[in-house]
């Protein structure tokens, strides 16, 4: 005897989309406080000074004190991204003896 396994799913089409649940009510403000459930998660921060493209027997060529061009220009803007995706672009501070970022502009993407 087998049983049967088939799970009746809802009509995709239909069926209210959960954005469309958790969008916020007309006239609902919302603070900082309402994403406090995700303030302790962890998300890789990184900051692109430029790239460069090379051969490989170019690279196995570079020792220490070799300078390696990048295809950006001192005082141009650099890329700042959460998690691989770019949210702004910035200048390099030096802050006591480390490098630090100030954002100059935040990218507003497609989050489609």
């Amino acid at each position: 005897m087998t049983q049967s396994t088939e799970v009746t799913l809802p009509d995709l089409q239909t069926a209210p989309s959960a954005m469309q649940d958790a969008a916020p009510e007309p006239g609902v403000k919302r603070s900082a406080a309402d994403l406090e459930a995700v303030f302790d998660v962890n998300v890789n921060v990184s900051a692109i000074l430029g790239k460069s493209k090379m051969e490989v027997s170019q690279l196995l060529k570079l020792a220490k004190g070799s300078v390696v061009e990048l295809d950006r220009k001192i005082g141009e803007a650099i890329d700042i991204f959460v998690n691989d995706r770019l949210v702004a672009r910035g200048e390099v501070v030096l802050v006591d003896d480390r490098l630090g970022i100030t954002m100059t502009e935040i990218v507003k993407g497609d989050r489609s």
